[in-house]
């Protein structure tokens, strides 16, 4: 998490090297989802995963969290909206998307955000979006539009549309906004404060949707599956990828550290062969390919004259 330029993050890693490590966590978190989609509700998985990332960060950063809470609350708008866009709103959708869709197909749509993020930088900052990258949200668009639709536009004309994607497709914009606004918080409060701080938020933010489930009677059994699932999305999907991904964002920026998200469909394709037995298709090839191609043409578009 950052604001504006500081002295770089302190690390015994690079952070390009640092940056690897989300994407391979998150495409576990996409299995993890997919794998437990009928067992645990997304508001649940939700929940506890950032239940669970807050106990772990707790003894880490919770001391220095009181002694920085005048500083927090200086910020408490931004944290608050930092924690509906990445702690529940990106991750309510996923969830959500993961009962109906493929481990496979949520992680090409996700992997259009690098080509998003310098849509939404514009729409806050005035940050000029250049032709190659509106381009290439188009052609990316395209490719997302193929793989929710199976390369068939029959489904579209029956309105056979998978549910999942389309929650997948409104997780994009959530975590763009995430990874724009994660650089104006403060330089001088530690990045796990901060991420202990957003994560706090969030759990409130995503207690209400625990509850209606609750309520409504769709709660989940604790069994060893059940919490080695939620102990996984609690500590590497959450703690581990956010404080890589935070600490990468402040070091080289949000455009730079969105082009490792491409990394996700390479990871989840290789853990969903492996693990849920789900196969490679020929709409997955030419969407993966549209949505390469236009995230080419969005990171190349500062080199372009």
């Amino acid at each position: 998490m950052a604001a504006p330029p500081s002295p770089p993050e302190r690390s015994s890693l690079s952070p390009y090297l640092l940056l690897i490590i989300p994407p391979l966590c998150w495409a576990g978190n996409f299995v993890v989802g997919r794998a437990m989609h009928a067992d645990i509700p997304p508001a649940a998985l939700t929940f506890w995963r950032w239940a669970v990332a807050a106990l772990v960060l707790l003894p880490l950063a919770g001391s220095a969290a009181w002694r920085l809470r005048r500083e927090l609350l200086r910020h408490w708008r931004l944290l608050a909206v930092l924690a509906a866009s990445g702690v529940l709103g990106f991750q309510y959708c996923v969830y959500r998307g993961l009962q109906t869709t493929t481990a496979i197909n949520g992680v090409l749509i996700i992997a259009t955000i690098p080509a998003v993020i310098p849509a939404i930088a514009y729409g806050l900052d005035g940050t000029r979006l250049r032709l190659r990258q509106a381009a290439g949200i188009a052609l990316s668009m395209l490719g997302v539009g193929i793989v929710i639709l199976q390369g068939d536009l029959a489904l579209l004309a029956a309105r056979r549309l998978t549910p999942g994607d389309t929650w997948m497709a409104l997780a994009v914009p959530m975590w763009a906004l995430y990874s724009v606004l994660v650089r104006r918080l403060p330089a001088a409060v530690p990045p796990l404060v901060l991420l202990l701080a957003t994560i706090i938020i969030g759990l409130v933010l995503t207690a209400p949707l625990y509850g209606a489930d609750i309520a409504a009677g769709r709660g989940f059994a604790v069994e060893r599956p059940t919490l080695a699932a939620i102990g996984y999305v609690g500590v590497f999907a959450s703690v581990i990828a956010f404080a890589c991904w935070n600490r990468g964002v402040r070091a080289v920026g949000a455009a730079k550290a969105g082009l490792f998200i491409h990394l996700m469909p390479v990871f989840a394709a290789v853990l969903a062969t492996l693990f849920l037995d789900e196969r490679l298709q020929a709409f997955h090839f030419v969407g993966g390919a549209l949505i390469a191609a236009g995230l080419y043409l969005s990171s190349t578009a500062g080199r372009a004259r």
